[in-house]
């Protein structure tokens, strides 16, 4: 689930709900073999889907997030653990019902947590904390970031290498390294990777305690 973050007070609603359908359509495309049930805007400014694993929830969530992030249009994103107990909708990810999807919405409905990262997995507590814990450390990092950090460190994400965005934006390599460390990206790359695991050690049972 998700939703985009004072949307109220954007200069142009038109524009952004053109940039909000884009980034869903766009995500739904690039992740339609993970995806049990698309992306699908529900209320204007909030969207929710459904994947099998909580690793492929993580990868969806977070593309949405850069997509609009790149638009300069924040979002929140929350992955949430749930059992359906009602048909599957292949179509529109809606008229499901199961357990943990109340707690979830709820969580996301509180507006007072200013992380951009929310877990939801109610069997699992501890998990639920430590994830917590890192997408604060995330919102954190991102909300320091200048424009070109923010474009560094998320194309490194996306598989460029410093070579690439150099050549890009026709700078010397020392030049990408410099903005990319002042953008802590170091930390950043390395909380994504504990977020990451974490999920994948969850979907394959590595440790069932709760």
């Amino acid at each position: 689930m998700g939703d985009l973050v004072a949307s109220e007070a954007a200069t142009s609603r038109r524009a952004l709900h053109r940039v909000f359908n884009a980034a869903i359509d766009d995500v739904n495309a690039a992740q339609r073999a993970t995806l049990v049930s698309p992306l699908t805007i529900t209320l204007g400014d909030e969207f929710q889907g459904l994947a099998e694993t909580l690793a492929d929830a993580i990868r969806i969530a977070r593309r949405v997030r850069f997509a609009l992030m790149a638009q300069d249009v924040a979002c929140r994103v929350l992955v949430g653990e749930v059992a359906i107990d009602t048909p599957v909708n292949p179509d529109r990810a809606w008229n499901m019902m199961g357990d943990g999807l109340a707690r979830a919405r709820s969580m996301l409905d509180r507006k007072r947590d200013t992380s951009l990262y929310l877990f939801a997995l109610n069997r699992r507590p501890k998990d639920e904390l430590n994830l917590l814990a890192m997408g604060a450390g995330l919102t954190a990092i991102e909300r320091r970031w200048t424009a070109r950090q923010r474009e560094d460190i998320l194309a490194t994400l996306d598989g460029s290498s410093v070579e690439e965005i150099a050549a890009r934006r026709g700078v010397s390599t020392h030049s990408v390294y410099k903005v990319r460390t002042a953008g802590q990206n170091d930390a950043y790359q390395l909380l994504w990777e504990a977020v990451g695991n974490t999920l994948s050690s969850i979907d394959f049972g590595w440790d069932d305690r709760p």
